[in-house]
């Protein structure tokens, strides 16, 4: 199925994300949203031109990609359906269940929809944190119904392939149960972990090291977006809080116990870390296979532009691939630690190498 236009409604992070994908695979993207200063933002960035509907290229557009909050899905979805905008249309939004039921109730044409979601974001939102490489390697979820069209599930899919991604076939009530677990409710663990921090003490901020932002970082988002998201997948999130939270109340009470002279305590709190550990280890790892485990080449750099090209250039030179980067830095000093993440029979030769070229290697 060949895609050559595209709507995109919605200029936020993920609907920008993709039209700037399908333009580099030579894609004609249409623009639009409520919000004027985005879809001009989107506009300057490349990733298409204004939509009018009264002017549209001949026939309609291939497909109609929905890049609006859950709660609005199933209204836009009807609006465009009945001015014919496309031939097909998908959705972007990270909860299924409720906005297909919303779109049923409402009466849309489920024939030429096909409900879709990518598992990739970033802590910005907006048009000006949209990257054409977003979607690269994760997986997209496709949830199509009985009614839907074969050629408008092949339309999507083709959408999918050249955004990048990986085409994850479910149905709506398996997707959002799935996304509750790997998702919305990491999400708010997060933003509880890192609201204790709104009152802590500027010497606990000033020891904050690496550990605590990799927890919180995605606490960062956007209030107001994810109130949509959770408020569309309440029940199913609410079920894997209540188990965080009696895994982390049973916690407490060890600990309280532990502090009282209670050596036995110990157990259940060994419990809990041990299967922390196996939980993390059923991460996929790189390109959605299984985990890898790969050695670690610690490398001190200094806080100046040019330096990662630097480092990067000597694993080029010496045939190393870099599996994983990440930056540590050193509290009141101009440097910090970059950790490189290669496969175990390379490390040593790594090392080496750098530390022949002048790197300072712990």
């Amino acid at each position: 199925m060949e895609l050559r236009t595209a709507l995109v409604v919605g200029t936020g992070l993920i609907g920008t994300s993709a039209a700037l994908a399908l333009r580099k695979r030579g894609v004609r993207v249409l623009l639009a949203d409520r919000d004027q200063a985005a879809v001009r933002l989107a506009r300057e960035l490349g990733a298409g031109e204004d939509w009018q509907p009264d002017e549209r290229p001949t026939g309609v557009v291939d497909l109609a990609i929905i890049a609006v909050p859950p709660a609005h899905v199933a209204t836009e979805l009807l609006e465009l359906q009945r001015i014919n905008a496309a031939r097909f249309y998908t959705d972007v939004a990270s909860v299924k269940a409720e906005p297909l039921h919303r779109a049923t109730q409402l009466g849309c044409d489920l024939t030429s929809y096909v409900a879709s979601h990518p598992l990739a974001g970033r802590e910005k939102s907006g048009p000006g944190a949209a990257r054409a490489d977003l979607f690269l390697g994760r997986p997209w979820a496709l949830c199509p119904t009985e009614q839907a069209d074969p050629e408008a599930k092949a339309t999507v899919l083709r959408m999918i392939e050249l955004c990048g991604a990986n085409a994850v076939e479910v149905s709506a009530t398996e997707h959002d149960r799935a996304v509750a677990v790997v998702s919305h409710a990491p999400h708010v663990a997060a933003s509880a972990v890192a609201a204790r921090l709104a009152d802590a003490t500027d010497v606990a901020l000033g020891l904050a090291g690496q550990g605590v932002r990799d927890v919180t970082r995605i606490a960062g988002s956007d209030p107001s977006l994810w109130l949509g998201i959770l408020s569309g997948n309440a029940s199913p999130v609410a079920e894997v809080l209540e188990a965080v939270a009696t895994d982390l109340a049973e916690a407490a009470s060890a600990l309280r116990a532990l502090a009282e002279g209670d050596g036995t305590a110990t157990y259940e709190i060994t419990q809990l870390l041990k299967r922390g550990v196996v939980g993390h280890d059923r991460i996929p790892g790189k390109h959605g296979g299984p985990a890898s485990s790969y050695a670690v080449v610690q490398v001190v750099i200094g806080d100046r532009p040019g330096q990662l090209a630097r480092l990067f250039q000597v694993c080029d030179e010496v045939g190393v691939n870099v599996e994983d980067v990440r930056l540590e830095h050193a509290p009141g000093l101009p440097l910090g630690i970059a950790e490189l993440s290669v496969q175990p029979d390379a490390a040593s030769a790594l090392a080496d190498a750098l530390r022949e070229r002048g790197w300072k290697v712990p």
